[in-house]
């Protein structure tokens, strides 16, 4: 609980994923992936319940050998088309309503508690009605373009990038995917986490960013969490 609001916590992990098979349950630096989501959230000054939505039964094990709440998802909500407003809708109308509803996907395990209590105290701040986590992007899209069939890279940097440090560049932010924010009449009314307004950025270090999505996301992870442990030994 914040500022008198209650806060619902919703885990959302497939038991399939096609490019890297049990992504949710693949051990990462000594335990399944979504041990770092749960313990996060577990540790979380604010966050009043917590529930994993799954159709594996491996996945519901470890959030109930958590003492986590869970809700099993049924089969049409557990394909590749599946949204996630889908999901949390269907978690939605089988607990208790709670004022603020935070997604937590276990694709971001370098999301802290830290980040989480953050995220609900900037809400505040801004007195928004949502916030959503974002970070600098790694290359600057004003660095990018479409390539034609011959592969001509005529007119491919836009004459007013040219020639400038990537550096002296305008920042640009990507959505990480670690943290979805919002009271949750707002969100069933609009049916989405982003509401068309009173919404603000939190922004997160690209190191904590890793969005777990093939192999070299998982690996780089694993670097990125070994190397905090020996820096904090």
């Amino acid at each position: 609980m914040y500022q008198g609001k209650t806060i619902l916590a919703i885990i959302p992990a497939r038991g399939k994923s096609k490019r890297l098979p049990n992504k949710n349950i693949l051990p990462l630096a000594g335990k399944p992936l979504i041990s770092w989501t749960i313990e996060s959230a577990l540790k979380s000054k604010y966050i009043d319940k917590i529930v994993v939505s799954s159709d594996s039964e491996k996945i519901l094990q470890i959030a109930k050998d958590y003492g986590i709440e869970t809700v099993r998802r049924p089969e049409e909500l557990a394909t590749d088309t599946a949204s996630s407003v889908d999901v949390v809708k269907h978690v939605l109308e089988n607990v208790a309503y709670h004022d603020y509803v935070i997604l937590l996907q276990p694709t971001s395990p370098l999301r802290t508690e830290k980040h989480i209590d953050e995220a609900i105290e900037y809400l505040y701040q801004k007195k928004a009605d949502a916030v959503i986590s974002v970070c600098e992007v790694e290359h600057s899209p004003l660095l990018c373009n479409t390539l034609p069939e011959d592969l001509s890279m005529k007119d491919f940097i836009p004459e007013n990038v040219k020639g400038k440090r990537s550096q002296d560049l305008p920042k640009f932010y990507r959505i990480n995917g670690a943290i979805y924010l919002c009271k949750t009449h707002k969100f069933l009314e609009e049916n989405t986490f982003f509401i068309k307004e009173n919404i603000y950025a939190y922004i997160m270090e690209q190191k904590d960013s890793v969005d777990i999505d093939t192999y070299l996301d998982f690996k780089l992870a694993e670097v990125i969490i070994k190397d905090n442990v020996s820096q904090n030994i």
